[in-house]
């Protein structure tokens, strides 16, 4: 119960309308099995969430929650975006979270965030066992880091590399809205 207790303070002060939920929740989905089915999130599809999150939460709580938006969303973009610039995570990823952010608020947001990575996480570790790659992907990994720490991205293991192994972060990010949203929810 402590734990709970923890991982769940912040949101005892960030309440998040259920409209607001059932926009995340829908727009994660679609997000999800586009990322599933394409290897891409359009930016028709995250810039709309972007403007329907700001939208939504400016009608449901005036210039209060449109601020949060904005918040949710450049907390987002700001956290992702060496990811993004050393070309280990996809622009429409970066722009899914941002959207995610616009629509959440930050609070929240970071939770998903923490989610995704986690699932993310899951889905790799699970696809390198399979294929059968996992030496080859530790040692990717720890390249990453240094390229991380450096600010130096490894041309050998960008997005840009097609021999490498790439997770549908859209996926992750859907499973972990739709987690969010079931611990918010559980009865307390």
């Amino acid at each position: 119960m402590g734990l709970y207790r923890i991982v769940f303070w912040s949101f005892a002060f960030y309440t998040v309308p259920g409209a607001v939920w059932g926009l995340a929740l829908a727009f994660t989905l679609c997000a999800g099995w586009l990322d599933w089915r394409t290897r891409r999130i359009p930016n028709w599809l995250t810039v709309s969430g972007v403007v329907a999150g700001l939208a939504l939460n400016s009608l449901l709580g005036g210039w209060h929650r449109a601020v949060g938006s904005l918040e949710g969303a450049g907390v987002a973009l700001a956290l992702l975006l060496p990811f993004v610039l050393l070309r280990g995570m996809g622009a429409g990823d970066w722009k899914l979270m941002g959207a995610v952010g616009a629509m959440i608020g930050w609070h929240p947001l970071l939770f998903v965030l923490l989610l995704s990575v986690l699932t993310s996480g899951l889905m790799a570790a699970f696809q390198m066992v399979v294929s059968r790659r996992v030496k080859r992907t530790m040692r990717n990994v720890g390249r990453l880091a240094v390229g991380l720490a450096q600010f130096a991205p490894d041309p050998a293991i960008t997005l840009d590399n097609p021999t490498l192994l790439k997770v549908p972060f859209g996926v992750a990010t859907s499973a972990a809205t739709i987690l969010s949203f079931a611990l918010m929810h559980w009865p307390r």
